[in-house]
């Protein structure tokens, strides 16, 4: 212990205070476990031996896994019926995952959930990532015989949980359930496979990944949604987990920033996202008639029509979608070199428009980007310049891999701009007989909203039509 307190006070960290990222940090460089550092952090902050901190690690348990037990054995949840006494007949006879012992976590979890509307649940973060951290734990009691390997085990998960209850400020399953969850359920399982600081660094920033921004709201009171949100918070765990054990994927993203962005994110969620969410979810919300005597009439009629409304809107916003879809037959659009058909076949396609209607030798090339596409012109310039200069095809990547050196090998101008107007792409071509501009908005499947057009929008209307590039109101 003295020596991991020796190596946090050199790196300029508090010691009972540390990031996961720092924990993983001086685990690696001692070549210890993460939980080596976690536990000795806790003996140091609570004045506690390490047998005292594994008794209160696996302790802290108590009430949670006697909810998970009502929830497997005789609890009823408004949400989720009784599922995990189903998937739990015959020795878990119905799998929801093939690998035993991920998929008693999945169980468990729900069973734990299950519980909190029987009984109650402890939250950490809320009590989301509590049914995913009591899954978790009774599996591990049933997987890992050694007490001070069950708790090490724990302990890692743990200290995932708390950072995450300190950075959940409002509404979000992004920092609780799912997020949290996600998060926890690598550090967890890496910890258990005996993976490296950096292999639980990697698989902790794959798991969040996936969770950012998303909102709890339409699981807490609707019927059935909360299942995919814990349960795949344990999913997606795993496979990172897995991936970053038994592979080489590139993860060059720290853990705390990954987190620290994660908290960001999460009260924006809240403002802006889960107002959508409710508009289209309450409908479907679970209510209670004794609650629902002392609301008056009017209200009750109010949001009766506001429903109807909602209900007919949303039927409407499908069958545009429906009629707008490519028939089954035909379901894809051209390949995109570069990794993203939003990030760079969009914008590569506003350049093949306006190289269409350029005219002569091409002397110059004004690029103006939105914010995102601007961060991302590593990918998408060379796009956007094979299709203004060369009129490359979004499949081209032989192009795309030379077009930069051609660029400079012709001496052709190329100034990179970052503009504020959300979504916007737009190519400018200097050409010795004739200039050209395409002004667009960005959209997914390499398709675009054009705006703007120079000699015309209708040339340029016609353009896109001649390249088969899709466009879109």
């Amino acid at each position: 212990m003295n020596e991991i307190i020796n190596v946090v006070k050199e790196k300029g960290y508090e010691m009972g205070s540390l990031t996961i990222g720092e924990v993983i940090d001086v685990a690696n460089d001692l070549n210890l476990r993460v939980s080596d550092v976690v536990i000795a952090e806790a003996m140091h902050k609570n004045s506690m031996s390490k047998e005292e901190v594994i008794d209160a690690v696996l302790n802290a348990f108590a009430h949670n896994l006697y909810a998970a037990e009502v929830g497997i054995t005789s609890g009823s949840s408004f949400l989720l019926g009784k599922v995990p006494q189903e998937l739990a007949v015959n020795n878990f006879e119905k799998r929801l995952f093939e690998d035993d012992f991920v998929n008693r976590i999945l169980v468990y979890t729900l069973a734990s959930q299950v519980g909190n509307h029987s009984c109650g649940l402890q939250p950490c973060a809320g009590t989301g990532d509590s049914c995913t951290y009591t899954g978790l734990f009774r599996a591990l009691q049933e997987t890992v015989e050694d007490k001070e390997e069950l708790a090490r085990t724990v302990s890692v998960m743990l200290k995932v949980g708390t950072i995450f209850r300190a950075g959940k400020t409002s509404t979000g399953c992004n920092m609780e359930g799912f997020g949290a969850g996600a998060a926890a359920t690598a550090a967890t399982l890496v910890e258990l496979r005996k993976g490296s600081p950096k292999a639980m660094e990697r698989a902790m920033v794959l798991a969040l990944s996936p969770t950012i921004g998303n909102p709890c709201t339409p699981r807490v009171m609707v019927a059935g949604l909360c299942s995919t949100h814990i349960g795949g918070g344990v999913v997606i765990g795993n496979l990172a987990a897995n991936l970053a054990l038994y592979t080489t994927i590139p993860v060059n993203v720290p853990v705390d920033v990954m987190i620290s962005m994660a908290a960001a994110v999460h009260p924006v969620s809240a403002k802006q996202i889960v107002p959508v969410v409710i508009k289209y979810m309450q409908p479907f919300f679970k209510t209670n008639l004794e609650v629902e005597h002392f609301i008056s009439d009017d209200i009750k009629d109010r949001e009766h029509d506001t429903i109807n409304q909602t209900m007919e809107l949303a039927i409407n916003e499908a069958r545009a979608l429906a009629g707008k879809a490519n028939s089954i037959v035909k379901p894809f659009g051209d390949a995109v070199v570069g990794g993203s058909s939003q990030a760079v076949g969009s914008p590569t396609n506003t350049g093949r428009i306006a190289h269409e209607l350029a005219k002569g030798e091409i002397t110059g090339v004004k690029i103006e980007l939105y914010p995102e596409l601007f961060a991302r012109r590593g990918i998408n310039v060379p796009g956007i310049l094979m299709g203004a200069v060369l009129g490359a095809s979004t499949d081209n990547g032989k192009a795309y891999r030379e077009v930069i050196q051609k660029v400079l090998d012709k001496k052709i101008k190329v100034d990179i701009v970052e503009v504020d107007e959300p979504q916007l792409q737009k190519v400018t071509i200097y050409a010795t007989e004739q200039n050209s501009m395409v002004e667009a908005l960005n959209r997914g499947g390499a398709r675009l909203v054009l705006k703007k057009a120079s000699p015309s929008i209708e040339e340029a209307r016609l353009a896109a039509q001649k390249l088969g590039i899709v466009l879109v109101d």
